[in-house]
């Protein structure tokens, strides 16, 4: 559920689209100039922000996308059960379990305090604090 819908000429790197349902960061674009009857055109690389899918597209300049919400929060780690992780939010104590991602497996223990992001109901650890 975006709010927000923005064109494809509006887009800059580092922004965050909706794709085929699925939230994406925004890693290059080019835009190419309209010419005599034609449209301009976007050529855009993305990568999703819950796992390792990456998408490249030419798209119309017109071509719309929705923004996702996406809220940052903190949990504390509570406990460690295999690739998963058990949390507890700070703000609205509600206990839940998340997948560790690869790249923080080393520092993830019990007791720390992590950032993870609510990406339009997708739970994901980025960060540990």
């Amino acid at each position: 559920m975006a709010h927000k819908i923005v064109d494809a000429t509006a887009l800059r790197v580092g922004s965050f689209i909706m794709i085929e349902n699925d939230a994406y960061i925004v890693k290059s674009m080019d835009v190419s100039k309209t010419g005599k009857h034609g449209h301009s055109k976007v050529r855009l690389e993305a990568n999703s922000l819950t796992g390792l899918k990456k998408k490249v597209m030419v798209i119309p300049g017109h071509e719309r996308f929705e923004v996702p919400m996406i809220n940052k929060r903190k949990a504390q780690v509570l406990s460690l059960v295999g690739e998963k992780v058990s949390v507890m939010d700070s703000e609205s104590f509600e206990n839940f379990e998340l997948d560790i991602p690869e790249d923080l497996k080393e520092g993830i223990k019990e007791g720390i305090t992590i950032e993870f992001w609510d990406i339009e109901g997708d739970k994901v650890i980025k960060r540990v604090l």
